[in-house]
This record gives C-alpha cells, structure tokens and sequence, in this order.
C-alpha cells in the first residue's frame, strides 16, 4: 500500500510539473516585504482545498534561509479548521526571481511563480507553470472589483483559465 501511495504522489507530481509549452514569467520580489499573512482572494480549484473558506497563508522566514509556510482554512460544512505547515526553497538562487518550490510532504516540491505583485505587495498573482494552480491573495480579506479583474486579465493572458475561478468567503465565525 506505502509503495502504491509514493507512486500515486509521484505520478501526481509529474502531471503537475508537466503543461503548457509556454514559459510563465515572474516578478521579482524582496522575501522581507512577501512574508506575513495573506488572504486568499480567488483560486482554481485543486483537490486539497476543496471545501475550504476563509483561506489564509503565513510565510515566515527561517533561520536557514528557507521560509516556513502555514496554509489554513475553515470547513463549514464540517465545522472543521485545516492547517497546513510547508516550507519554500527558492527555485533558483535566491528569492527574489519569484520563483519558488514549496513542499508540504518532502521529497516532494511544487512550483510557486509570483506573476504579480502589487508595488506596496498589497496583491500578490501566484501560479505555476503548468496553469492548473492560480491565486489571487491580498494582505487584506478583499480586494477591489477593478483589480481582481485586472488580475483575472492577467491570468488570462498568460493561459489560465479564470472562468473556473473559486472566490474565497473570507467571513467564517469560527476560524
């Protein structure tokens, strides 16, 4: 059974790093202002938020470099908190390419590209190479109309597809 899982996840990651052709530019970014707390504004859909509102994400930097990430969400439905602890590398040498590999189950990493970014990092567009994973995350629970659509046009233009976005409720009473 342990054998079938670490196929399932492999081939699982595989599918994920695979996708479009087209490479997916990024926004440079200074680690010292990104780090802190996020609202997830809008999202795809992905199997491990389905059912989740009330979004957050907490990055904070670690002593070795690496930034300790902390995902959490509200059920509810089920009445029920999900929290989980990751870590992100840069994808290259450092940061501020904005790319970066996050893990959440070592070995295992995924590709996390900031695509934009607002000048005060008021809004962030993340994504990854194979458009099967966007968000839009704002320092606040709500974002105005007129930049998400900016950001959605963004998106677009560089093969997402924002039709099938999900918008975060961030109004839970008991997250």
């Amino acid at each position: 059974m342990k054998i079938l899982s670490f196929i399932t996840l492999t081939f699982f990651f595989l599918l994920t790093s695979c996708g479009s052709n087209q490479p997916l530019e990024t926004v440079q970014i200074d680690v010292e202002q990104y780090k802190g707390t996020w609202y997830e504004i809008a999202r795809l859909p992905n199997r491990f938020e389905k059912g989740l509102d009330c979004v957050t994400a907490n990055y904070t930097l670690k002593e070795n470099g690496k930034i300790k990430v902390i995902n959490r969400g509200y059920n509810i439905e089920k009445e029920k908190q999900s929290e989980s602890i990751g870590e992100a590398k840069p994808a290259g040498e450092k940061f501020k390419s904005g790319k970066l590999k996050v893990s959440f189950f070592k070995p295992f990493y995924g590709d996390y590209y900031v695509i934009d970014l607002g000048e005060n990092y008021e809004y962030a567009l993340v994504g990854n190479p194979s458009r099967k994973y966007l968000w839009i995350l704002a320092r606040e629970q709500s974002l105005p109309l007129e930049t998400i659509e900016l950001l959605k046009e963004t998106a677009s233009e560089k093969g997402f597809a924002v039709e099938e976005l999900y918008y975060t409720k961030q109004d839970c009473d008991n997250n």
